[in-house]
């Protein structure tokens, strides 16, 4: 089963309804025990970077990080959930992030205007099993006004001022900036290979 952390960031409903759209069993929880029996894990979220805090410490934040440092379990983490599996985040200096992709996360500049809302275009630049049947190029849907840096693990990137990540994958970590539940067939086809793995 695919369980949907809740550690109270929130957009947990929308995730929930498009695997049950691809008929995938999951549910949400914040109970380190259930957590812990799950195949795969989703982390969503919106907002602050400030909401990832109930991961910094704790039975369930130890339980991820643990999770995420062995690999062995999928993980994916989507929007801020994105953020927090970076080093951390401008926007909550002191809070850090998991830090199993290499970079801290920035506020776009005053020369655009923010947050970065809607329809926008991805571009693959490398091997990806995420990203598996999804065509370069195509649009995903877009709310924040933080982004990761392009690092080493970067498989596409979305240009708004400037290059950043969309989606980072490393072994059996991946992340995504956009929302793929919010996102039409493309992103669809993202959440089906994710359930695939």
């Amino acid at each position: 089963m695919i369980v949907i952390v809740d550690y109270g960031a929130g957009n947990l409903a929308s995730v929930v309804k498009a695997l049950k759209h691809l008929g995938q069993e999951c549910g949400i929880s914040r109970d380190p025990d259930i957590v812990g029996q799950a195949e795969k894990w989703i982390i969503p979220g919106v907002g602050n970077f400030k909401a990832t805090a109930p991961l910094a410490n704790g039975k369930l934040g130890a339980l991820l990080r643990e999770g995420a440092q062995a690999g062995t379990r999928p993980l994916l983490g989507i929007c801020l959930g994105l953020q927090w599996m970076f080093e951390g985040s401008s926007e909550a200096p002191g809070l850090r992030g998991i830090g199993v992709f290499a970079g801290e996360c920035a506020r776009f500049s005053g020369q655009v205007k923010s947050p970065h809302v809607g329809w926008d275009s991805i571009l693959i630049s490398g091997q990806s099993r995420l990203l598996a049947g999804v065509p370069w190029g195509a649009y995903m849907y877009f709310t924040h006004s933080y982004r990761a840096p392009v690092c080493g693990d970067t498989v596409a990137t979305c240009t708004y001022e400037e290059p950043f990540t969309a989606v980072a994958e490393r072994g059996n970590l991946f992340a995504v900036q956009f929302h793929p539940e919010k996102s039409g067939d493309a992103g669809m086809q993202i959440l089906e290979n994710f359930c695939a793995l």
